[in-house]
């Protein structure tokens, strides 16, 4: 494997381990018992070592002196034979008369015992005859070497399979993590339909039941607050209605003509205010709030554009609308109002600037893109963000001496994503240019 794939593994499993609290809890658990195991298995032989070997170092010496009696003297090689073919030890014998080494090969050359290369004996006991001859007894390792190879590979799949085992019941026991985590990011969408599944009654049971009530109590907050500004929005619609007839009615003298003007655009502006809330709310709740048509967009905007030119004193605006766009269902009244806020926002904040305000339409797969520019001062990056959010004014002073309360951008957004569409806004430096996409069905 090249190095690269080495650190890319290495990189994504350190990803993977400080993310995924299963993982780091099986970690813990074989650490642990790791740890456990080598502090005992140490800390027993290190406490048996001496004791055993003092206590067996007598009676291995009594029984190699009894081997080398049986072997005999002067050594008789079949009983040295029979002995190293019944027990797993070799036999070196080497003398004034016999020579001889049960290793392989044989012959009395000692191959393969400890301190050569490739060695397979480890020398136990030394003993001479009566009659001269020296007889080594050694233990055979590769006799004993298959065995413990054999418990190692079976020691290391009970492992395995323990830690398999060890994973699956930690996944078990933090599946209602993911049921809060899939529930908490459901909340924060705004879907209070489906409560979190309580699997167990244990602490993350709790605390699911505890965010279930947490996102009731926000959900009743939230339709306490929208049925409140629905009533107060209905309510203020009569008194702002009488007024209006009433100033309307007042005399046009020079004295108060001032005043009825300044009056009359009150008004207005709170009519505006109080529709703007209202429509807020209705599309708060989603597509039933829609009107679904084929509409011409690019006659509709060329409608919205005409009817904000006529205006007293607002400038004309650029329109690049190219022809054959394709026929998109929308709510006709949603998608104006989304028209008319973006214009008259480009308007209001192009007053002094060079050049003028800008509408574009182009086709986008089967629907169509709306960008708004202005050529105004533009914004900070910092509040970008925050500008399609309810009653956000980055300039207070200003917004209130351009009429704006912090609505207009917010229902836009709403009127795009309850088409299913888009919403973005960027610095276009000079001014901001808002994309609205309106998708095809």
């Amino acid at each position: 494997m090249p190095p690269t794939d080495i650190a890319r593994w290495h990189r994504r499993a350190r990803r993977a381990l400080g993310h995924s609290l299963r993982l780091r809890l099986v970690a813990l658990f074989l650490l642990l018992a790791l740890g456990m195991t080598l502090a005992f298995l140490g800390g027993m032989q290190k406490a048996l070592a001496i004791g055993w070997r003092e206590a067996a170092r007598p009676l291995v010496g009594d029984y190699v002196d009894r081997l080398v009696a049986e072997i005999g003297s002067p050594p008789s090689v079949e009983r040295a034979r029979a002995l190293a073919a019944r027990l797993p030890v070799s036999v070196r014998i080497f003398g004034p008369q016999v020579n001889w080494d049960s290793g392989p090969g044989g012959g009395g050359h000692g191959a393969g015992w400890d301190g050569n290369e490739g060695s397979h004996l480890r020398p136990l006991l030394q003993r001479t005859t009566a009659d001269g001859h020296r007889i080594q007894l050694g233990l055979n390792l590769v006799l004993l070497q298959d065995h413990p190879r054999r418990v190692g590979w079976i020691t290391l799949a009970v492992l395995l399979a323990l830690t398999g085992l060890a994973y699956g019941y930690v996944r078990r026991l933090l599946r209602p993590l993911d049921d809060i985590r899939i529930g908490a990011a459901r909340f924060g969408a705004g879907d209070f339909a489906t409560p979190i599944p309580i699997r167990r009654r244990d602490e993350l049971g709790q605390l699911a039941s505890d965010v279930n009530a947490m996102a009731h109590g926000i959900h009743q907050m939230l339709e306490a607050k929208r049925a409140l500004l629905l009533a107060i929005s209905h309510e203020l619609r009569s008194p702002l209605t009488r007024a209006r007839v009433n100033t309307e009615l007042l005399p046009e003298t020079p004295e108060v003509l001032a005043q009825r003007q300044a009056l009359l655009r009150d008004l207005a502006q709170m009519r505006d205010l109080v529709t703007d809330l209202l429509e807020s709310e209705r599309l708060g709740q989603g597509h039933a709030a829609l009107h679904l048509e084929p509409t011409d967009l690019g006659a509709l905007a060329r409608e919205v554009a005409g009817q904000l030119a006529e205006v007293g004193g607002a400038q004309p605006l650029r329109l690049d609308i190219p022809p054959g766009l394709p026929a998109v269902a929308v709510d006709r009244a949603r998608v104006r109002l989304l028209l008319r806020n973006l214009l008259d926002n480009a308007l209001r904040h192009s007053a002094g600037a060079a050049h003028r305000p800008g509408l574009a339409l182009r086709p986008e797969g089967r629907g169509v893109a709306i960008t708004v520019r202005d050529h105004g001062s533009g914004v900070e990056e910092a509040a970008l963000a925050h500008l399609a959010e309810p009653f956000y004014r980055p300039d207070a002073a200003r917004e209130r001496s351009t009429g704006g309360v912090g609505l207009g951008l917010y229902l836009c957004k709403l009127v795009a994503l309850a088409h299913g569409g888009s919403f973005a806004i960027r610095n276009a430096a000079p001014g901001l240019e808002v994309q609205v996409v309106l998708p095809g069905r």
